[in-house]
């Protein structure tokens, strides 16, 4: 595991309007929580929903970082250093 993340450079996408996992919808299926691709801007459900989009997002992808779309949750994860490396605010990101 990284001790720092070294993707944070390819972040294209912050925010979002899309509120719901397209993927689940077409399967008629619900999720638990939402995350956002920062490179492409993917909405896909968490790992803790049934079909898990956002990891298959990644793995389809290879796009590294993801941030919660959830309500009062600005969180950011990288899939490939393993680590959260901070939450996104209005401008840039704040490690932690």
């Amino acid at each position: 595991m990284a001790t720092a993340c070294t993707h944070l450079d390819e972040i294209k996408v912050t925010e979002t309007k899309t509120r719901v996992c397209n993927e689940c919808v077409q399967l008629g299926d619900t999720w638990v929580h939402l995350r956002l691709c920062l490179e492409c801007g993917h909405v896909g459900c968490c790992d803790s929903s049934k079909n898990k989009h956002a990891t298959r997002h990644f793995h389809h992808t290879q796009h590294p970082l993801i941030r919660s779309i959830e309500p009062g949750e600005r969180w950011v994860w990288c899939y490939v250093d393993e680590m959260a490396p901070g939450e996104l605010p209005s401008e840039g990101i704040v490690a932690r």
